[in-house]
Formats: C-alpha cells, sequence, structure tokens
C-alpha cells in the first residue's frame, strides 16, 4: 500500500486550490516569462510568483552593470522600500550579498538570521513585515546576474517550504534567462545605432533622426540647426603617435562635444574624424554659441600619450535650415561651412549662409 503523504508544509504546492494542478498553473506563468517584454516578466514576479509560494510582498530590482546598482523596476509594497542599492556599500546588504554569492538567500527569523548576518542598521523597513521571513533571489543569466527578486512576509508558516524553495529556484531561472535575452536584444540594438568607439549615435541613424526632426519641424513648425564637426589634423596624430592615440583623441573629443550640447541635441560620429550634431528647433545665434564653446572646450583641455601631452582643436561648421530642407542639402551646407573653416587655419568656426529662394 502507498502511504499517505504528511503535511510538512508542502501543501500549496501538493494540494494546490481550485482543484488545479501545480504544472496547470505554472506551465503558462513559464510561457509568459519567455518573452522579451520586461513589463510582463516583473507582473509575474510581483503577482504571480508571490501568490504560488504564499507570499505577501515582492519587489524587483534590475542590476546596471555598468554603475553597480540595483534600481528597483516593480513592487506590490503599501509603504516606502529602497529605490536603489548600491553593490559598493560596506557593510553589504543581504541583497549585495546575494548578487555577490549568486545564491539563494532564505532567511526564517531577519532577527536571528546568522549566515549572513543581517544588521539592525540593514532593517529599517523590518517592522513594515508581519512575519521575519524572505527569500532573497539572485536573477541569473550565463552566470551572471541580471537582477533581484525578493519575497517576503509568508502567509502561512514561518519558513519556506522544499516546494516553495523549487518553485522559487525555477522561476528565478526562468526570470534570469528572459531579463539576460533583454539586455543582449538592447545591446545588440545599441551596437546597430551607435559607433562602438565613441557611443554617440552613427552615421546611419544621424540620418535617420534628420528625416524625423525634419519631418516634426514641418509638422509642427521651427527650424533645425546643424553643426559639423573636424578634428583638426588627427592623421598627423595618428603618424606620429600611432592609431591608439587617434581613438584616445577621438574619444575625448566626443565627450567634450557632448558637454557642451543639450540632452535633446544629438551627436553623432559622422565619419572618421567627423561629428555632426543636431540641435532642433534652435536659432542660428543659439547654435553659434554652442559651437564657439565646442572650439574653445577641446583648445583648452589636451590629452596625454606616453606622458607627452597633444595639443587638441576642431574646425566647425554651421546652419540654420527649414523644414523643407532636404536631408543631403543640410549636411552640405553645413560641410561647406566647415571646409571654411579649415581654409581659414582650424580652431574656427564658420556659419553657413543658405540663399533665400526668391
Amino acid at each position: 500500500m502507498h502511504q499517505s503523504k504528511k503535511n510538512d508544509g508542502d501543501s500549496n504546492v501538493d494540494k494546490p486550490p481550485g482543484g488545479i494542478s501545480l504544472l496547470e498553473r505554472v506551465t503558462p506563468l513559464a510561457r509568459q516569462i519567455n518573452c522579451l517584454d520586461l513589463e510582463r516578466i516583473a507582473e509575474v514576479c510581483i503577482t504571480n510568483i508571490p501568490s504560488l509560494v504564499g507570499v505577501r510582498f515582492a519587489s524587483l530590482f534590475i542590476l546596471d552593470e555598468t554603475n553597480n546598482i540595483l534600481h528597483l523596476y516593480k513592487h506590490n509594497h503599501p509603504f516606502l522600500i529602497n529605490k536603489i542599492v548600491s553593490l559598493n556599500q560596506n557593510p553589504p546588504t543581504p541583497m549585495v550579498m546575494a548578487v555577490r554569492s549568486k545564491e539563494l538567500i532564505l532567511v526564517g527569523d531577519i532577527d536571528t538570521h546568522k549566515k549572513p548576518m543581517i544588521r539592525k542598521s540593514q532593517r529599517a523597513f523590518s517592522r513594515n513585515y508581519k512575519t521575519k521571513n524572505c527569500a532573497i533571489v539572485p536573477l541569473i543569466c550565463q552566470n551572471r546576474v541580471v537582477g533581484v527578486l525578493n519575497l517576503a512576509d509568508k502567509i502561512r508558516g514561518d519558513h519556506f517550504s522544499s516546494g516553495d524553495i523549487a518553485l522559487i529556484e525555477l522561476f528565478s531561472q526562468l526570470c534570469g534567462a528572459s531579463i539576460g535575452n533583454i539586455k543582449l536584444f538592447e545591446k545588440i540594438q545599441r551596437q546597430a545605432t551607435t559607433d562602438g568607439l565613441t557611443g554617440l549615435v552613427n552615421h546611419k541613424t544621424f540620418y535617420e533622426i534628420l528625416e524625423r526632426e525634419l519631418w516634426r519641424s514641418r509638422r509642427y513648425g521651427g527650424q533645425i540647426s546643424l553643426i559639423m564637426v573636424d578634428i583638426d589634423n588627427l592623421k598627423r596624430i595618428n603618424d606620429t603617435y600611432g592609431h591608439r592615440a587617434g581613438d584616445k583623441v577621438i574619444r575625448q573629443i566626443s565627450r567634450k562635444i557632448t558637454e557642451c550640447i543639450r540632452q535633446i541635441d544629438i551627436a553623432a560620429r559622422y565619419g572618421g574624424d567627423e561629428f555632426a550634431i543636431i540641435l532642433p528647433n534652435t536659432s542660428l545665434s543659439k547654435a553659434t554659441i554652442a559651437a564657439r564653446r565646442m572650439v574653445e572646450t577641446v583648445a583648452n583641455s589636451p590629452t596625454t600619450w606616453h606622458k607627452e601631452q597633444i595639443v587638441l582643436s576642431i574646425s566647425v561648421g554651421l546652419g540654420q535650415y527649414d523644414a523643407e530642407a532636404h536631408p543631403e542639402d543640410i549636411t552640405s551646407g553645413a560641410d561647406q561651412a566647415l571646409y571654411k573653416a579649415k581654409q581659414a587655419g582650424k580652431n574656427t568656426l564658420r556659419i553657413f549662409e543658405a540663399t533665400k529662394k526668391k
């Protein structure tokens, strides 16, 4: 005869409510998670997974690897929780420990938990919870942490059952893989639209944005200013110091250009040593101020290569164009002004004066 199973806290797994089997509940959620829609994945994390394992609260954090920060993406807490968690903090919080160890941390009693030790200063929000248990779940893709899911306040019982843990680990793998795929997809998209050396938009994307801004100007009115920038003497720098030094110069000048423009302006790497900046709905006088600032900023920011100083300068051409202008006419006009700046001795700017139609 078969022995009956004991009720060991796995009731929500072995005997799901409503007569629906666990497989019937898990399978559609797994399908939902298998997507490139972060909002959809987050909804499963915050609504469905807590329901499956019997907890009240959940929060999903996404890892910003560049800045080493976890950003709160979605949660269901009715009270205040941290929106940003730095991975550099010391002593590390349990969430930081989970990211560093890449291991699930299960806490039965946050007051007495020893491994890892959770200090009182790290439990600022513990009074908001009815119970003292939680699960801190690193979400991993290809052995890299992409986020953290926190589950807290067990509704029944004071611990996570073996069935709960199995579900948590299953969904952590599914969510980690999907979030990792989203990050990879976004990276590929960025690579398709940006220049690998400078991070600015590339030549193809520049023309797409210019077309879009012209359409916007035709519809809503306004004019566009365009600035073309050429690095002075880059060939000589490459010949003297090598192409790695030349790449450093390109990167530095690209940063100086972006420092001189607004967030709504679009800077592109137009060619090898040439940049183009679209300034939507900007007067020629204001564009000239920005262009002059670029010339001065670059001239005052020499770079060094193997302890040798390299003086930098740029030549700039700019113009203002109405909504009926053609993209090639716009770049051609600014290029003509840039050529005049080069002829004038470099480290300067010239303005393209469009011939008015009769």
